[in-house]
């Protein structure tokens, strides 16, 4: 017996009000008077404000998300496999974006460990019981949680910086921060390099996510500010570019892999025909 698009309705129309929630968290941040990617604590690791434009392209995937649980084949992952961590992951986002823009940084950064937790497990679940059947899983479930996972993760580490580290406008950086900054450019090189051996292909979204925030954070710590986190900064983002093409060279093996075998069984097709 088919479903129909309104087995377990509770669950999918949660899902669409914290997906418009957590959008109307981000977009608050850019529609203030005082914009936070530019007004905010600016620390020895905060990257430039395009790298927070990730998050638009994290919304229009998961807008499709949010529109592909009402298939079958998103009921089985989203509605099925994910189940009520989505709204619990909109919520927590929504709750850290809001302490963030109003920089209440340390409740911030004990929410962005939320956000993390949560998103961990929504991305395991994922990955581990459900591997991509079709493009729609792919696109809609797998990239769009796997750049979500990446960014958290950089999330961690600027509010981290925010909440305890100094302030870069008005104090030089210090042995201590040079050391600190230098351990959390490692860290995400080091996750990014994780991302790429995750599976036989890789995690090439997660991956990125965390290559273009190393190269924002190139950018926007200047030689002037201080030159060892700002060549650090560019030779980890080179380390983790590497890593992204692992993670390139490894989805290209599986897909061909996968087209290989779609040829061969078409070849095979008349063969197993003819023996009747």
């Amino acid at each position: 017996m088919s479903g129909s698009w309104t087995d377990d309705i509770l669950l999918k129309i949660s899902n669409i009000i914290v997906y418009f929630l957590f959008l109307g968290s981000n977009v608050y941040t850019v529609a203030t008077p005082h914009d936070i990617y530019f007004a905010g604590r600016d620390t020895y690791i905060t990257p430039a404000p395009w790298a927070f434009l990730i998050w638009s392209l994290i919304h229009l995937l998961l807008l499709g998300t949010i529109i592909y649980q009402f298939t079958a084949p998103g009921k089985k992952v989203i509605i099925d496999g994910i189940s009520w961590r989505f709204p619990l992951l909109g919520i927590l986002n929504a709750i850290y974006v809001h302490l963030w823009a109003s920089q209440h940084y340390i409740f911030a950064f004990i929410f962005a460990l939320f956000v993390s937790s949560a998103i961990s497990h929504i991305y395991y679940t994922v990955k581990k019981f459900h591997a991509p059947a079709n493009i729609g899983d792919e696109i809609l479930v797998h990239l769009p949680f796997s750049l979500y996972h990446g960014w958290t993760t950089v999330l961690v580490v600027i509010t981290a910086f925010q909440a305890f580290g100094v302030n870069a406008i008005y104090e030089p950086a210090g042995v201590w921060t040079k050391v600190f900054a230098f351990l959390a450019l490692f860290f995400l090189e080091a996750t990014a390099a994780a991302y790429a051996f995750s599976s036989p292909e890789g995690d090439l979204p997660a991956s990125f996510a965390i290559t273009w925030s190393l190269f924002a954070i190139f950018a926007h710590q200047t030689v002037n500010r201080s030159g060892f986190i700002h060549w650090s900064a560019l030779a980890f983002a080179l380390l983790s570019a590497f890593w992204v093409f692992v993670g390139t060279f490894g989805t290209y093996k599986r897909y061909r892999s996968a087209s290989g075998s779609i040829l061969l069984d078409e070849e095979r097709a008349p063969l197993v025909g003819g023996e009747n």
